[in-house]
This record gives structure tokens, C-alpha cells and sequence, in this order.
């Protein structure tokens, strides 16, 4: 009885939850669509029918994210600029706290504290629960309502179709690793390596990422849907610097997510060859990138002070579509989903 009240804990969702939804305090679990059967809903795709007609002039760069983090000016006053690496530990620490929270109980101290502080005339205090209060209700809406920073249905659409089995997939700039996760359930049996400059990622990004979380994938037995979990998969955490890893050209699939668009465009070329670097002959590059869409622009600029400590652009599927090909790469399948752009491609 103790073993099935634990498995129950640690994996508490089946078949039996399929085409159920809920909300948890801190994400939304998904269970809809278990099959693949429809999920070409969730992705708005070939948008663009020939990459080597697309210029700059047609289309132009990507928006710059200008707004910067509070903390980060506060480091910067007293310590000089910011390096890279710094920024990105600053970031992921931040960004994290807001993964893990208990978005309703916190919402609710939040006002708590500022009727309080209203009832004493404290109206800086006032001001700093308002706008606690509305990052609280964009944070809600944006992955807990909405659930577009994970997004399991736009994801599985954008990761469909692909000629891989038990495929070796490659994380690079991991932090907890969701999609890697999604892909091993899709495509399960094989291995995952993820990989990323911050200790903090492995122990605590990756670390905390919740076991009772369910992947839609499939069984290796029958090939029929099912509920995967983290601690069914086979995963390896590497701490190390992309261009530090001595990996051959040895994984199926090499993935990043939320990474080109932190890099200036002398950089870009550099970023797409890490990507080429580790890939077996035949094997899929995966990537996104955050849309330029006005309620992106919104959310960066509200939520500024959690999450620009680094470099960012927002990009529209041509603009990201274009830097994967001028990289050498033929795109086989592009689009964007709720609040990204998706794209699987091979080296031409």
C-alpha cells in the first residue's frame, strides 16, 4: 500500500487523465490531445514557401529589448558592467522563483499587504505590492492560464513527424529542461544530455522541476499514447560552456530553446554552428525563439525586473527563419505557437 500511495504522489496521472486539464498553484497540466491526431491546430506553420528569396530589406531585424532589470543596474552601480555569465546567473535565479511559487496564495498576500500599507499612507510601499501585484496577474495568465511558456500541445505540434528511434538528444542552454522532456516522451528509449554554463540550472532549475509533472508520448511496447515522467527518462546534466563540450557528431536531435536571441547578430553564426557541431548525418536541429507580437513587447516590459538581465531580441518566424538559413540549414518544418516560433531543420 505505502509503494502505491507514493507512486501515486510521484505519478499521479495516467491514461485514465486523458483529454483532462487543471491548474495547479504554480503551472497548468495538460492532458489534452493525447494522440497526434489534430494537434497541427496548435501551430501555425509554412509560412514561408522559398528562404532564399527573403532579404533583410524585406523583412528587417528583430526588436531589441530594451529595458533592464533593477537588480541588475543595482549590481552594475557598485561593481562595474555585468558580465554575460553573471547576468545569466541573475536571471536564472529570478526567473525560477516565479516557477515554483504558489501563484494564488502569493497574489492574495500580495493584496494583503498592500490594503495594508494603503491603511498606513505608505504609498511607496503603495506603489512597489501594485506592481508586485500586476506581475503577479500577467505571470498567472501567461503560464498558468494561458500556459504559453511550456506550452505541451504547440510543442508536441512543432516536435511531430520526426524519423528518429530512441533517439540521443542534446539540451543546449537547458535550464529545466522541459522540452527535452517532451521529446524523450515522444520519442522514448534513448538519451538525454542537457547542458548549461549554470550550476544553478542542474540543482535547482532541473532540480525542482516538479516529478508529478505529466508528458504526453508515447508507450515503447505498444506505440500507444501515454504519461511519462522525469524520473522515467534517461537524463544526464552537464555544467559546462557550450564550447567547452568534446561531444562528437553523435545526437539525433540537438535542441535549444529561448537561446538565439540572446546573442547580437555577430554572434548568430557562432550560435547556429554549435548546433551543426554535435549532429549526426541525417540528425534535426529544434529551435525557438520568443514571437514579436505586442503582448510579448508587454510582458518583457512588465515583468522587466525578473527577467532582462541578458541580451534579447524578439524575433517574427521570418526573422528567425532567415538566420537558420543564411547558417547553413535547410528548415523542414517552421511556424509559431502561442508565444514562440518553432523551427526543425538540417544542415544543407
Amino acid at each position: 500500500m505505502c509503494d502505491t500511495a507514493a507512486a501515486l504522489e510521484t505519478r499521479p496521472y495516467s491514461h485514465h487523465d486523458f483529454e483532462k486539464t487543471e491548474l495547479t498553484p504554480s503551472y497548468r497540466v495538460d492532458l489534452r490531445n493525447p494522440t497526434s491526431n489534430g494537434l497541427d491546430q496548435f501551430i501555425n506553420a509554412k509560412l514561408v514557401y522559398d528562404w532564399s528569396q527573403l532579404t533583410w530589406k524585406d523583412i528587417g531585424k528583430p526588436y531589441e529589448v530594451k529595458s533592464v532589470a533593477k537588480s541588475k543596474k543595482e549590481w552594475e552601480q557598485t561593481n562595474g558592467e555585468m558580465s554575460v555569465k553573471t547576468s545569466w546567473e541573475f536571471f536564472n535565479r529570478s526567473f525560477h522563483e516565479w516557477f515554483v511559487m504558489d501563484v494564488p496564495a502569493k497574489t492574495i498576500e500580495t493584496k494583503q499587504r498592500m490594503k495594508k500599507h494603503l491603511s498606513q499612507f505608505h504609498f511607496k510601499e503603495v506603489k512597489e505590492a501594485l506592481g508586485e501585484t500586476m506581475r503577479l496577474s500577467l505571470w498567472n495568465y501567461a503560464h498558468r492560464i494561458e500556459d504559453g511558456v511550456w506550452d505541451p500541445r504547440g510543442k508536441r505540434a512543432l516536435f511531430q513527424g520526426l524519423d528518429v528511434e530512441k533517439p540521443r538528444i542534446l539540451f543546449l542552454g537547458a535550464a529545466e529542461g522541459y522540452e527535452a522532456m517532451q521529446l524523450s516522451a515522444m520519442y522514448p528509449g534513448g538519451e538525454v544530455v542537457m547542458v548549461d554554463y549554470d550550476e544553478f540550472c542542474k540543482t535547482d532549475r532541473f532540480g525542482d522541476f516538479p516529478e508529478s509533472y505529466p508528458f504526453l508520448g508515447v508507450s515503447r511496447a505498444s506505440g500507444s499514447p501515454t504519461v511519462w515522467y522525469k524520473d522515467q527518462m534517461n537524463i544526464h546534466y552537464v555544467v559546462d560552456d557550450i564550447r567547452n563540450l568534446s561531444f562528437g557528431k553523435e545526437f539525433d536531435i540537438v535542441i535549444s530553446v529561448g537561446l538565439l536571441e540572446h546573442f547580437p547578430d555577430e554572434y548568430k553564426h557562432e550560435v547556429m554552428d554549435w548546433h551543426r557541431r554535435f549532429l549526426k548525418e541525417g540528425g534535426y536541429v529544434i529551435m525557438t525563439t520568443p514571437r514579436h507580437q505586442l503582448k510579448s513587447r508587454l510582458f518583457y516590459s512588465i515583468m522587466a525586473d525578473v527577467m532582462n538581465h541578458t541580451y534579447r531580441e524578439l524575433m517574427d518566424i521570418r526573422q528567425m527563419g532567415l538566420y537558420v538559413y543564411e547558417g547553413g540549414f535547410e528548415i523542414l518544418r517552421h511556424g509559431f505557437i502561442k508565444v514562440h516560433n518553432g523551427i526543425v531543420a538540417r544542415p544543407r
